[in-house]
């Protein structure tokens, strides 16, 4: 299955002994840089502790739950990228979540949605993730990486300026129970509390074959939800391959299937890859990023899908198929997305997300974006356990044909079927040089994978500070809708102009995504933590 592009991957996976960055000399410090200032110091405390990049990490996560829970939590999934220094290995943990058996092939959401309500849940893999991380990887125990969050969800917090946005966008989804914590001055949550207690004693056991589950079950059947025991006592988290390739004089490593977002690098850089980008102008520059995005995001949403369930074709990223799809750009005109062949179903992931990135001083790292879907997925709250279920149902195909929460048009290799994992936007990356590395990840739906593709481009071209990396304008296309979405200040009046001229539908939308990232200069000993000013993020340093 897939054997030809595995086979590609696995001669680049051979390659990546061959990179001094991520394994030299100890580094001058840690650091955490994470989407609230509260979960960048609880991973902060766990390296003062003596845990190391991966106590860090599950400590961030289960905080971010906790202060920002319309963004993530243990009620949701994500992907853990790591870096394990003294293997000189790279892992991703899989901690998607799963459809519902009684979730059929998607029957049920032709008549409910799949976006609002418990029956929009899919069954929650990040607690399976973090046990994963700590037991396999941290130097910590469970309670020690769980006591920073037990303590933000007993004690409380006041409510964030972004927390209380958000709120006012999707307090009408909440349930009674989830209104009762989320729209107070300060946020209390004593039933999540006693949960991450439990699962701090217990760990995946406690939370998908013990009491958690067992509590968790009962207020779905009683509310309509669809998880069941059998859900939940058959989920586990996986580990995967991370896709890997060359480009430019990098080694780009990303997120591996159900993720679709190293699969889309690896496809729009091996497009670019016989490209000089610096030689172009910059309205060449965006006009051939947004075609290579174009191609991409067709072949994404039409063949991409959980690759334990569904064959990808042979040639995906074979070189000579990406090499004709550059040669079918034309520098002076763009192509319309219906004049663009192969998408399996022509007509017929999210932006409240979160990530984190962090390194430790024996160059461990972690790139983890997590999610619960759209803002407060779900929006409901179980009561008897305090967590607050995601809605990552709707990034299946639920609706051939029509487009899901952000936009996307999917075919059927990402349709719904018990048991499997849907597709996923969440690209956390880190890119590779011989002295130089970056830690890069972001929140932001299907608009994920373009931000750490200019992200990486400016690593790369490293003719800016760092903080422009994070913090310049954005643009997006992903084959449907045809248009090129931008924020203020992405484009020059020129470069608006040109791309105009060549044919381009241009929308300029609010700004989006709150990247956080880490570089990694050990030529110049600096590791520097850049937090995204669009939202609410810090940098720590350690010590």
């Amino acid at each position: 299955m897939m054997a030809r592009w595995l086979c590609w991957l696995a001669v680049v996976c051979l390659h990546i002994v061959q990179c001094q960055v991520a394994h030299a000399q100890t580094l001058p410090h840690g650091m955490v840089v994470a989407a609230e200032a509260r979960a960048a110091q609880a991973g902060a405390a766990m390296l003062r502790a003596g845990g190391n990049a991966f106590d860090a990490a599950a400590a961030t996560a289960l905080a971010l739950g906790v202060v920002e829970p319309a963004s993530s939590g243990i009620g949701g999934g994500g992907f853990f990228l790591i870096y394990i220094a003294k293997e000189r290995r790279y892992v991703m943990i899989d901690a998607r979540e799963t459809a519902p058996r009684l979730a059929g092939h998607g029957e049920i959401y032709r008549r409910q949605s799949s976006i609002d309500g418990p029956q929009s849940a899919g069954v929650p893999g990040l607690a399976a993730g973090i046990d994963h991380l700590v037991t396999r990887y941290g130097a910590l125990t469970l309670p020690q990486v769980a006591a920073p969050a037990i303590r933000l969800a007993k004690d409380g917090f006041p409510i964030t300026p972004r927390l209380r946005r958000m709120v006012q966008w999707r307090g009408k989804v909440l349930n009674r129970p989830a209104q009762r914590i989320f729209m107070a001055e300060t946020i209390k949550q004593p039933a999540l509390a006693e949960t991450l207690q439990r699962f701090a004693k217990g760990g995946a056991e406690a939370f998908y074959r013990g009491e958690i589950a067992g509590r968790l079950v009962a207020d779905m059947k009683r509310d309509g939800g669809l998880i069941r025991e059998q859900d939940m006592a058959d989920y586990r988290a996986v580990e995967r391959q991370p896709v890997s390739f060359e480009s430019h004089g990098y080694r780009v490593v990303s997120a591996a299937l159900p993720s679709s977002g190293g699969m889309t690098l690896a496809h729009i850089f091996g497009q670019l890859q016989g490209d000089d980008l610096a030689a172009l102008s910059r309205s060449d520059r965006d006009h051939l990023l947004i075609e290579a995005m174009k191609r991409a995001y067709r072949d994404r949403n039409a063949y991409l899908g959980d690759a334990d369930v569904v064959t990808i074709p042979d040639d995906y990223l074979d070189p000579a198929r990406l090499a004709r799809l550059r040669a079918s750009i034309d520098m002076a005109h763009a192509t319309p997305s219906a004049a663009l062949h192969g998408v399996a179903e022509p007509s017929g992931a999210g932006v409240d997300t979160t990530h984190f990135s962090v390194v430790d001083r024996d160059g461990n790292m972690v790139a983890a974006t997590l999610s619960i879907n759209y803002g407060f997925g779900s929006g409901y709250l179980s009561p008897s356990t305090g967590i607050l279920l995601n809605d990552e149902m709707d990034d299946f195909a639920t609706r051939p044909g029509k487009p899901n929460a952000y936009g996307l048009v999917q075919g059927a290799a990402n349709a719904v079927a018990p048991g499997k994992r849907m597709l996923s936007s969440m690209t956390p990356t880190f890119v590779i040089g011989r002295d130089r590395a970056l830690i890069v990840g972001t929140p932001g739906g299907s608009r994920i994978i373009s931000m750490v593709l200019l992200a990486s481009l400016g690593f790369m071209a490293d003719k800016e500070p760092p903080d422009r990396w994070v913090n310049a304008g954005r643009f997006h296309h992903q084959f449907l809708p045809d248009r090129v979405q931008y924020e203020a200040g992405a484009f020059v009046p020129d470069e608006l102009k040109s791309l105009r001229q060549r044919g381009h539908h241009l929308q300029q939308i609010r700004n989006y995504g709150n990247m956080e990232a880490i570089l990694i200069d050990r030529k110049r000993g600096v590791v520097q933590g850049i937090a995204d000013r669009r939202g609410e993020g810090v940098a720590v340093q350690v010590p």
